[in-house]
């Protein structure tokens, strides 16, 4: 007797893998557990992937696949948005598997992921280019980029919104990108600049003497020279940031923390009990610099549009710094045992609520939906922008990113 499988069972086990990704972590899913949610064995399941990787990397494949078909067909702007749009809600998990999961792919795969996403981000410079030709390329492929990593963002959604909704706005959205100006952004200090802008500086400015009159304080307060383990913790607590973005959490030795400041992979246990406290405690150390920044110049602020601007500012200047950070946040946080997971999804929940608040302050005709929306693309555009080499070394990046910014929130960007 011959067995007949399902038609779109593969279709059906890269769904369910995805989902599963996506919600709680590549890391954090066995084949068993896409398996059940199929509704077959693992066994069967393997007759279908040879395992994860390749469930990985199906799915990832899926998604750009049905981008880049939306892509070529595009012949405007307008379609452009159509196409990501469409993409961004047919294939919600796409965004955090790439920007998150796709690490993890063996790296021929990744180096193949990046010329794929290339070629999509060239199609799309061709036509916003011939809408726009007085855009530099570089600035058309800034632009490009800054659009599809915004429509990523809706993969960072707690629960899905309602489909055509999400697709409108997105499409208002993109629109809104594409159409930003970028000539001329180069930071000035003439007295010519938008008073936002003016105002915005003022309160960073204050934020900065502030931190440095307190700076000062602690160290009158405390011995000429800091105790030396105090330093190797912050040195390490620096070092394993950077590590763990760049190379993941498992694939980070004691051995190479302890290289990386100058020490023997054993004396790390010295400062922490474990590789897994010391990742909770570097995203920790992290957080509280970032809240403390953005928040700074958020409470200094005149009134809302002047706290939206200068927190704008702040969190894009705190991006170009800590880009190892952010990259770090978004892809272990689920390495985390569940206590230090639950405050670092209670920090997220909180910071996203304090932009939601201030921007519907802003735009009183914004409704929560939309509000979260257009804040989950403003910070997925920012963090990939700051780490999306070689874009990332413009020296005007900074100002670029504001102006983008504001746009992807809908707030004025003149």
């Amino acid at each position: 007797m011959v067995v007949r499988r399902p038609p779109g069972r593969r279709a059906q086990i890269l769904a369910v893998a995805a989902d599963r990704f996506h919600r709680s972590g590549y890391h954090q899913v066995s084949m068993s557990e896409v398996a059940a949610g199929v509704g077959i064995t693992a066994p069967a399941l393997y007759r279908h992937f040879r395992g994860k990787p390749e469930l990985l990397d199906r799915a990832v494949r899926l998604g750009l696949d049905a981008l880049a078909d939306g892509l070529r067909a595009a012949g405007s702007t307008a379609e452009l948005g159509a196409a990501l749009a469409a993409v961004a809600v047919g294939h919600r998990p796409l965004g955090t598997l790439v920007q998150r999961d796709a690490r993890l792919l063996p790296p021929a795969r990744r180096a193949g992921l990046r010329r794929e996403l290339r070629a999509d981000v060239a199609l799309m410079v061709a036509v916003l280019r011939a809408e726009r030709t007085e855009l530099s390329a570089p600035d058309a492929e800034l632009l490009c980029w800054s659009a599809l990593s915004g429509c990523a963002g809706l993969s960072y959604q707690s629960a899905a919104p309602q489909p055509r909704r999400a697709e409108a706005l997105l499409r208002e959205l993109v629109a809104a990108v594409l159409a930003v100006p970028l000539d001329g952004t180069a930071e000035s200090a003439d007295d010519t600049a938008p008073a936002s802008q003016r105002t915005q500086e003022r309160t960073q400015e204050r934020t900065q003497g502030r931190a440095q009159e307190r700076t000062q304080e602690r160290a009158q307060a405390q011995p000429p020279e800091q105790p030396r383990p105090q330093a190797r913790r912050e040195e390490l607590l620096a070092a394993a940031v950077r590590l763990f973005h760049q190379r993941g959490f498992d694939n980070v030795s004691t051995d190479q923390l302890g290289a990386a400041v100058g020490i023997s992979g054993p004396s790390v246990y010295r400062h922490f009990d474990s590789k897994a406290q010391l990742l909770a405690a570097s995203l920790v150390r992290s957080r509280e610099r970032l809240w403390h920044e953005v928040d700074g110049a958020i409470s200094t602020a005149a009134g809302p549009a002047e706290a939206l601007a200068a927190g704008l500012g702040a969190y894009v200047d705190f991006a170009l710094r800590n880009g190892d950070y952010l990259g770090a946040m978004l892809s272990e946080t689920e390495r985390l045992a569940p206590p230090d997971r639950r405050a670092a999804v209670d920090f997220r929940r909180d910071f996203l609520r304090t932009w939601v608040g201030l921007l519907r302050q802003v735009r009183p005709e914004y409704d929560a939906v939309t509000a979260r929306i257009r804040v989950h693309a403003l910070f997925s555009l920012v963090n990939d922008g700051v780490r999306n080499r070689p874009y990332s070394a413009r020296p005007d990046l900074g100002d670029c990113l504001r102006r983008i910014g504001r746009a992807a929130l809908g707030v004025e960007t003149s």
